[in-house]
């Protein structure tokens, strides 16, 4: 995402100034502006309305710092001190950081008795009506106000009178909560609906100490990326229904991971706490996601935790299916499988697999015969918003094509027939459904004689195969997965695997070694080792070389589409 407001990154080619910052003399590039420029220099300059993202509004004032220039001659040249740099005349008042670019010579005191001062000045302004909500405040754990009070505030309050009254609980959108009375007016939420979104529905009404935050008449804040501004704002004036009340946030573990609802591949961070999920927020990667995510992207992970979630792999006895272990319904699988004739064997993976699972399916489909077995994806389509939303809504698709396990969808047609006719006899399919995902009639899979089923959520699909193999949902797998741009990512584990469910990756592994093809594989660290050894694109990779980040693989043009 390209952002014009993004003053944390001048052009490359700035030229640099001689800046001092808290007496140290250092060298940043034009169009700085000063809080970057302490923090570059290690020194935190506390703000609430400025962020690196958004325009410049300067209206909190927590940024003051005190400012100087250097002290001119009669000739109007810089009077050098004895260690030859310039003398600085300091400013008498304050000025605000993030406003304030860098200059040559310029000088920055981050500490100092004045900024001390004006720091607890605004603290206090800034508490006078605020409402003592902490206790039940979502923002408790992650609230600035509350930080910046203990570190900058004054130990008490001088206010007696009473203090002003605004709108609680106002629904502004299908997704948020505003409490106006915690609102300091920051407006940075205002500003990311207007300049990241094009969506300019928020506004600031009345004036003085009974000014508060709106939605435009007859506007609502409902678009897909509403989400975010709870994430911005400083406070807690925003929140989030799906996650108002639910937990504090200094219960949840925090695990690094990526979105998987589109091929975006947005970094995230998977909010948990004894094997749930809580939230799902967004983590910076400036060559990803900068930012931001989707609100349809940050709440869809609600499905893992449905009661309906398969938990035991079942087999089909008879007329009825029963609960068998992982050590039987494996090699029973495997047996009826290594009596057919590869042409008789199809399979459909998922764009949602991850890279290290489509290497393994990609063996197994080996063991069955190589080529001969018809192997697709199913295709999922939507329409890009051109913010961050693909049109490509499997996460996948690029490592599935890697693995030569994709298609797009043109194979989808002659497996269906070859079952139809009855020259498929057996169909291995992976976390979809095909009569809602690929549109087939009940009947083509009634027709199926042996149907395996590698899922977590039990569907019409599902109901209808003789082995069902309950896997693993994106927050409870380790692996790597390459998004529409060609950049690998890895996810993370956050929580545990539900009941007897098994990751999918071991399923395979361990379907692959019934099938004759061994098992020297025991973490799915030595799963992706033999991948990268194998697949030229991922040479000399480890998983732990990809980062928290991702690295950007250099794939043909045809892989590499978003």
């Amino acid at each position: 995402m390209n952002n014009p407001f993004n003053h944390d990154s001048p052009p490359a080619d700035a030229p640099l100034l001689n800046v001092q910052v808290d007496g140290v003399w250092m060298k940043f590039p034009r169009g700085l502006n000063a809080v970057e420029a302490a923090r570059r220099a290690q020194k935190f300059v506390p703000h609430y309305c400025y962020h690196p993202k958004l325009s410049i509004s300067g209206n909190c004032r927590m940024c003051l710092i005190e400012l100087g220039m250097p002290k001119l001659d009669a000739e109007r040249k810089p009077l050098l001190a004895a260690d030859g740099k310039p003398e600085i005349n300091w400013m008498p008042r304050p000025q605000i950081g993030c406003a304030t670019l860098v200059a040559e010579g310029m000088g920055i005191r981050t500490e100092s008795p004045m900024v001390d001062e004006c720091r607890k000045g605004v603290m206090e302004f800034l508490l006078i009506n605020h409402p003592l909500d902490c206790p039940i405040c979502d923002q408790a754990g992650e609230c600035k106000l509350q930080e910046y009070s203990v570190q900058y505030g004054n130990e008490g309050s001088r206010f007696t009178d009473d203090k002003v009254k605004k709108p609680k609980r106002v629904d502004i959108g299908e997704r948020i909560v505003l409490d106006d009375e915690r609102c300091i007016m920051c407006s940075r939420c205002i500003r990311f609906s207007k300049e990241m979104v094009d969506d300019d529905v928020l506004g600031f009404i009345d004036r003085g100490s009974h000014t508060t935050l709106a939605v435009h008449p007859g506007k609502r804040l409902d678009n897909n990326y509403s989400l975010n501004t709870v994430d911005i704002c400083p406070v807690g004036a925003l929140t989030s229904k799906d996650f108002r009340f639910q937990m504090r946030v200094w219960f949840l573990k925090e695990t690094k991971s990526i979105c998987t609802g589109c091929a975006t591949g947005c970094n995230t961070l998977v909010g948990s706490r004894e094997n749930l999920v809580y939230r799902q927020t967004p983590r910076e990667n400036e060559a990803v996601n900068s930012q931001w995510m989707c609100d349809q992207g940050r709440l869809g992970f609600h499905y893992i935790h449905l009661p309906d979630r398969l938990t035991e792999p079942v087999a089909k006895v008879g007329h009825g299916k029963l609960p068998t272990p992982w050590g039987e319904i494996i090699p029973r699988l495997a047996a009826q499988l290594r009596q057919l004739q590869p042409k008789q064997i199809a399979i459909i993976a998922s764009g949602r697999l991850t890279n290290e699972e489509a290497f393994l399916l990609s063996q197994v489909r080996q063991a069955l015969g190589g080529n001969a077995v018809l192997t697709d994806i199913v295709p999922r389509t939507g329409e890009a918003d051109g913010i961050l939303r693909s049109a490509d809504l499997n996460p996948n698709t690029n490592g599935l094509e890697l693995f030569g396990l994709s298609n797009q969808g043109r194979t989808l047609g002659q497996i269906r027939q070859g079952i139809d006719t009855g020259r498929i006899e057996a169909l291995i399919v992976l976390h979809e459904n095909l009569l809602a995902d690929a549109g087939w009639p009940l009947s083509t899979v009634q027709n199926v004689k042996l149907l395996v089923v590698q899922s977590i959520l039990p569907c019409p699909t599902s109901e209808l195969a003789d082995f069902v193999l309950p896997g693993a949902s994106f927050a409870e797998k380790r692996g790597s997965m390459i998004n529409g741009a060609g950049r690998l990512q890895r996810l993370n584990k956050a929580i545990a695997l539900p009941g007897q469910a098994m990751d999918d990756w071991q399923i395979l592994l361990q379907l692959k070694a019934a099938l004759g093809g061994g098992n020297g594989l025991h973490t799915i660290e030595e799963v992706f080792k033999a991948m990268a050894e194998a697949t030229p694109a991922l040479s000399g990779l480890t998983l732990s070389r990809i980062g928290d980040l991702g690295i950007d693989l250099k794939l043909e043009p045809a892989l590499a589409t978003k």
